[in-house]
């Protein structure tokens, strides 16, 4: 493509960062202790990019710009559509948490600084460069860590701002280094160019095939980092209970789905001939975090902390379709099942966003003023205080347990079918070993539903809540109750959106 018409793929992106500066700019002269205006601003400039990018979707075209710098596909643009809506719908339920708790007071940054998360989020998922997807990331990363200390007085918003730069810090060199030591072996940044040189075996000639691997080696540690997997973890609880919950959202839904591209796009556009190599690694990752991010869920009393160990378990059962895309046979990589696996991940991480969206949502709609609804106990008798917020919170906690007919429990039948449907002996058994993780992982999920339902309120304030927060809410709910009874649509896009990008 000309350079005109780079512009115009990337229009989206362009749109976004001058929306982002207006709405700073219009923020300095607004007073209203919501920030009213900002709002307004910010959901319709959501809007608009969501329904742009679901636009571009549509049409099923895919595009390079920037000298082959930047991709435009079905996948991407998908996910970017809903990561725009994530973020819209996190600034609807966490608006009056964070006027409440004085984060609005001093300026509108929450909403311009999500807008910059978002923008990182569009290039990593765009990207076809390293550089490309490494300038993405940083600008994501650096826009959380400024929310996560939004709260500039709490010494425990602090404290997990600080922990998450530090090791966000290692875990971003980690990944540059692999993505360095990728290059030296290939002497390319392109991501399409990377994969010719391993396929065609120029990285073995230009540099020591030993320098790959370690490179392979450092950019999974990265990923994995992104993701919140085990043993690259330690983040996770710490900057979920120490944030506040608007921003534990913020951090821990839409760019969900940002990783997973960057997964793709590393691993499989990039690395795929290395497949035997990473499927080992993703293998140990998936096994670890299945069985520590359940184990110490079930110990947890504080509910932040318990959904971020929930949260770890997730993101391991979902590595578990990208192991079972190329399987590795005597002849070679059988790439027949990779449509259908990786189809089957990105329902996944999509319906994980989901769920996380009404999750959060009901614990920011229960917080009040000096009032941080996070411990399990503050959900007792809920049902009696508010049958609306209970049957949203319940329904998305079937639905991160796998039952049916939540939208959960083919997110994870999916993946499981994905695994089987290779008929290696192994993935069999990981298959086997992810619905005994399941099993244990649905006690703190239905004890919370216990809790709601049986146990005595410990609360008796009134819950208030704002139309556009209560009707959001509600449609959140509904859809992960209606997506699970008809599965069929988000499926085949998502099965649609990755055969593109397979073609």
């Amino acid at each position: 493509m000309n350079d005109q018409s780079s512009w115009v793929l990337a229009f989206p992106e362009v749109f976004l960062l001058v929306m982002a500066c207006v709405i700073s700019l219009v923020d300095v002269a607004v007073r209203s202790r919501l920030r009213g205006t900002t709002y307004v601003l910010t959901l319709l400039t959501l809007a608009v990019v969501a329904y742009l990018q679901g636009a571009a979707a549509a049409t099923g075209q895919t595009l390079l710009g920037f000298g082959g710098m930047v991709i435009s596909d079905p996948m991407g643009q998908w996910l970017k559509c809903f990561a725009a809506l994530a973020v819209l719908v996190t600034l609807v339920y966490g608006r009056r948490y964070a006027g409440d708790r004085d984060m609005l007071s001093g300026g509108g940054e929450l909403f311009s600084l999500s807008l910059y998360a978002l923008l990182g989020m569009f290039v990593m998922i765009s990207g076809h460069n390293f550089l490309v997807i490494y300038l993405g990331l940083e600008l994501l990363t650096l826009s959380s860590y400024a929310l996560v200390a939004l709260r500039r007085d709490d010494v425990q918003a602090t404290e997990a701002a600080m922990k998450y730069f530090v090791l966000g810090a290692l875990a971003s060199g980690f990944l540059l280094y692999g993505l360095s030591l990728v290059y030296g072996a290939t002497a390319s940044l392109d991501v399409a160019e990377v994969m010719k040189a391993i396929a065609g075996g120029e990285a073995t000639l230009k540099g020591s095939p030993q320098v790959l691997t370690l490179g392979l080696v450092f950019v999974v540690a990265g990923l994995a980092f992104k993701l919140g997997v085990v043993p690259f973890h330690m983040w996770v609880p710490d900057v979920y209970h120490g944030a506040p919950t608007a921003v534990t959202l913020m951090i821990g839904g839409a760019p969900k789905l940002a990783a997973f591209a960057i997964v793709i796009r590393l691993l499989v556009e990039g690395l795929a001939p290395l497949a035997v190599d990473w499927q080992q690694m993703l293998a140990v990752l998936s096994v670890a975090s299945l069985l520590i991010g359940n184990l110490a869920a079930i110990a947890q009393t504080n509910l932040k902390r318990m959904l971020a160990f929930s949260t770890i378990a997730q993101m391991g059962f979902m590595l578990l379709g990208l192991l079972a895309g190329v399987v590795a046979t005597g002849q070679g990589l059988d790439s027949s099942n990779m449509a259908n696996a990786y189809g089957s991940s990105m329902f996944y991480v999509v319906t994980y966003v989901l769920t996380t969206l009404g999750t959060f949502g009901v614990i920011l709609l229960l917080s009040r003023g000096g009032f941080e609804s996070d411990n399990v106990s503050d959900l007792a008798g809920l049902n009696q205080r508010s049958p609306l917020y209970a049957a949203v919170m319940a329904v998305c906690m079937f639905s991160l347990a796998g039952v049916p007919p939540m939208v959960g429990f083919y997110a994870k039948l999916s993946v499981l079918q994905a695994l089987l449907a290779s008929s290696q002996p192994v993935y069999i058994g990981l298959a086997v070993f992810a619905v005994i993780m399941s099993l244990i992982g649905a006690f703190y999920y239905l004890r919370l539903v216990k809790v709601m339902y049986f146990d005595a309120p410990s609360q008796t304030a009134g819950i208030a809540a704002g139309l556009d927060a209560r009707s959001v809410l509600s449609l959140n709910g509904a859809l992960v109750l209606g997506l699970g009874i008809v599965p069929g649509g988000l499926m085949a896009l998502c099965a649609q959106a990755i055969t593109a990008l397979m073609a």
